[in-house]
């Protein structure tokens, strides 16, 4: 078992540690402004797809390894599209939604989406709340989403 003085050494080392790690350089504010509205785009795009009840499309923005929080766990696409085929399927819109918050890792690898979800009549019902992985190709995909009341 470490010593007291040895466990402080340890964790005063870690910022340095953590400071020295490959990826964690911070880019440029253009790069990161680049980076954010990339995600953006994508978010605008998932949503609208949704709206355009362009299943396939839909689809194509889950990672195969997502995870959705709703009443219970959804664990891969499979399980995304079967619990929310009515939704995708009828003839409107049930829910719109649009990032109001954009956050992207230095590395650029993963981010975080946020923002309203509203109702047909524009009221705001819940917020979602998404985090992205770009995948090698480039292109983004949503391996974590979840939604919080639109009070909290």
């Amino acid at each position: 078992m470490p010593s007291r003085r040895q466990a402080l050494v340890a964790a005063a080392a870690l910022p340095g540690a953590a400071a020295a790690a490959p990826g964690t350089a911070w880019p440029s504010p253009e790069e990161i402004s680049r980076r954010t509205d990339d995600v953006r785009r994508t978010e605008t795009a998932f949503a609208a797809a949704f709206a355009a009840r362009d299943v396939e499309a839909f689809r194509r923005f889950l990672a195969p390894d997502t995870i959705w929080m709703g009443k219970v766990p959804l664990h891969g696409p499979q399980a995304v599209m079967a619990a929310w085929q009515g939704w995708l399927t009828s003839p409107q819109p049930p829910f719109s939604w649009s990032p109001d918050l954009v956050l992207v890792l230095p590395s650029g690898d993963l981010a975080r989406t946020s923002g309203p979800v509203l109702d047909p009549d524009g009221k705001p019902i819940a917020r979602f709340h998404s985090t992205w992985r770009r995948e090698p190709s480039g292109s983004w995909q949503i391996v974590f989403d979840f939604g919080t009341s639109a009070s909290g």
